[in-house]
Parts: structure tokens; sequence; C-alpha cells
């Protein structure tokens, strides 16, 4: 399986690249890129700023449909990965625990997409998605629709409740993100 890193937001809210913020030591993406070669042979970062990532020695490329989201750049790793199903993260994601990933790729085998899902809310860039999510991904971006749960219907989903992934990690710190300045101060906080 190919383990892909999403790195092209803009950090609007943010104001900064989240990816090179610095938590417990080690900058974000460092820390994904290290953990992910533990997990899969193949890794690639997708991203409108290439030239950042290069020291990475990792796959890294720019989004094949320019200007749509987080949802190009799902359609651009799994468009690209040698494998028929890719485990996708965002480049924000602190915490990242190798023991829910693992989690997730064992729940992989007969379903299209590993999701967490928990009281109405999703998190579909901490996930696996198969190949066959690429027809739906064409379609929502010719619709102008970038909403990724979109392509969900019709599809064989395994979700993950919060109860899954409580014995891998009981204060589900491996599914925080940092969107905002806001955001970082709770990660600081929690990372002391």
């Amino acid at each position: 399986m190919t383990g892909i890193i999403l790195a092209g937001g803009e950090s609007k809210r943010m104001g900064r690249n989240k990816a090179f913020i610095e938590i417990e030591g080690e900058r974000i993406i460092d820390r994904s890129v290290r953990i992910f070669h533990e997990l899969f042979d193949e890794v690639m970062i997708v991203t409108n700023s290439p030239l950042d990532y290069v020291y990475l020695n990792v796959q890294v490329t720019t989004d094949l449909v320019p200007g749509k989201g987080s949802l190009g750049g799902l359609y651009t790793g799994m468009y690209l990965s040698r494998s028929p199903k890719a485990f996708f993260v965002s480049c924000d994601m602190p915490f990242l625990n190798k023991n829910i990933i693992s989690f997730f790729l064992d729940q992989a085998e007969d379903a299209d997409l590993v999701v967490y899902h928990s009281e109405g809310y999703w998190e579909p860039l901490h996930a696996v998605y198969s190949k066959s999510f690429l027809k739906p991904f064409e379609r929502l971006m010719k619709e102008g629709e970038l909403k990724i749960i979109e392509a969900y219907k019709q599809m064989r989903i395994r979700e993950i409740s919060k109860q899954d992934l409580l014995p891998f990690d009981p204060e589900l710190r491996g599914l925080i993100n940092i969107n905002t300045p806001h955001d970082l101060e709770t990660v600081l906080a929690l990372s002391t």
C-alpha cells in the first residue's frame, strides 16, 4: 500500500505552512514521513510547493487537476499510486499514531474506504481509499463539487468508530489536526 501526505493547502487560517510547524522537537512533516517509511513501501507527498519537500527523499508531485483542494490531492495521489489502495493524511496532524494507521490498514481488505466516522463527523484525510474512487473524484471535480464525502455514496465503507480507536489512543490524539493558531496553542499544551 502507498502512504500519501497531502500538503497542498494554502494555510490561510494559520498564516504559515502547517507541515513545517515543530511539535515536540520535530516538524510535523518530518514525523509523518518517518512514520510512513516504517509502514509503507511507497511514500508520496502531494503539494503545490514541491521544492519545499525535496529534502525528504520521497516522491513529490503536484496536483494533476489544480485548484480542486483536498479532493484534487486525493485524486492525484490515488492516480499516481502504484498500489490499488492508499492511506492518506493531511500534513497538519502532529500526533499520527502508527498503531491506529496499522489498524486502518488491517481493515482495508474488503472495503473501498476505511474512514473514521463518529457523531456525524467524518475524517476524510486520515483514511484508506481504493482506486475505485478515481471515477467519482473525477465526476465531482467536473461538477465543481469539492466535498470529499460526496464520493462515499455506493462505496464499500468500513467506518471506524471512537470505540475502535480507544485501545490504541485513549485521547484520540492521532486524529488531531492544526488549522488555526488556537489549534496550535491547544496542541502545544497537549505536548508538554
